[in-house]
């Protein structure tokens, strides 16, 4: 495989920025169907344990896969802005807009942690690797981060959403390749 398309440049997005985008994306948004599912879901349901544990799973793989996108965000290019009509107030609200997505998952993923080991008992990810509880608790752990779990949640799928249609705009009304170079990778220039 070309080593060029993996990077980014500064006109374009590389592959592995472009799998971390969807992977991201495609998870969060599961999660989210699948925590509105789980919290309907009482204790004699059918599938009651076993979505709790996929959810903790997944959120567990997404953090690490989260970490990783942001180092890799660290010591890779950031393309500049596709669209050259934008003004410098779009532009700094399209970076603080991605800087508060990367926080909201960040603190999201944290407290579905400190929900899940408020018990002291440790999250055991797919069988392969046994992620321990701190070793300190507080008072109502686990409804604490459980009620900043849930409204971080929500604020992330709104300011996702936003910054789905945000792309979208990009793409059909002013007609420039911020929701392209997202999709696909662009020729190098």
């Amino acid at each position: 495989m070309n080593n060029n398309i993996l990077k980014n440049t500064e006109d374009s997005y590389g592959l592995i920025a472009i799998m971390f985008h969807w992977l991201m994306a495609i998870s969060i948004f599961s999660l989210f169907g699948l925590g509105l599912y789980m919290v309907e879901l009482t204790y004699y349901d059918a599938w009651y344990k076993g979505s709790l544990d996929l959810h903790k799973n997944i959120g567990m793989t997404l953090f690490v896969a989260l970490m990783l996108r942001i180092v890799w965000r660290m010591v890779n290019a950031t393309p500049k802005s596709a669209d050259n009509s934008a003004s410098k107030i779009e532009v700094k609200a399209a970076h603080y807009a991605h800087i508060a997505l990367y926080c909201l998952m960040v603190v999201l993923m944290m407290s579905g942690f400190l929900i899940s080991t408020a018990d002291g008992r440790a999250i055991d990810v797919f069988g392969l690797v046994s992620i321990p509880a701190l070793p300190i608790e507080f008072a109502n752990q686990e409804d604490l981060t459980g009620f900043v779990h849930e409204v971080l949640a929500w604020s992330l799928i709104v300011l996702s959403a936003g910054h789905a249609l945000a792309a979208l705009k990009h793409h059909f009304i002013n007609k420039n390749n911020t929701l392209v170079r997202m999709v696909k990778i662009l020729p190098r220039k």
